[in-house]
């Protein structure tokens, strides 16, 4: 019993990180050149989190309990986005930094080379 629920949420897992539009969004965002778009990818948030009250709104009125699966979703994925932003920034920087790093160590090497020359 254990490994068929073990193999079922590796599947879900996989199927979520494939196809859910907040992990594609990130799996961008995190590239190098899409470091920049992290706080800009934080307004996807808003959309999720009116999402999120519509079907709370509708669950409370009476609807359907396992709509509260989907107000996790989407509360999920709106924290997703929101913690992209200072995450990207911070990403942002460390790269910026080390790409900084390599052009001034190739910069020393190439006036050490013409100093010795």
């Amino acid at each position: 019993m254990f490994r068929l629920i073990w193999i079922a949420s590796i599947h879900i897992r996989y199927f979520m990180r494939r196809s859910m539009p907040t992990n594609v969004v990130l799996d961008k965002v995190r590239t190098r050149k899409g470091l920049k778009w992290g706080v800009p990818a934080m307004l996807l948030a808003i959309p999720y989190l009116y999402i999120a009250s519509l079907l709370a709104i509708i669950v409370r009125d009476g609807g359907p309990g396992w709509l509260n699966i989907f107000i996790l979703v989407a509360l999920w994925s709106a924290l997703k986005m929101l913690w992209i932003g200072p995450i990207s920034l911070l990403l942002l920087a460390r790269t910026r930094i080390h790409e900084h790093t390599q052009r001034r160590d190739e910069r020393r090497a190439h006036h050490a080379s013409i100093v010795t020359a």
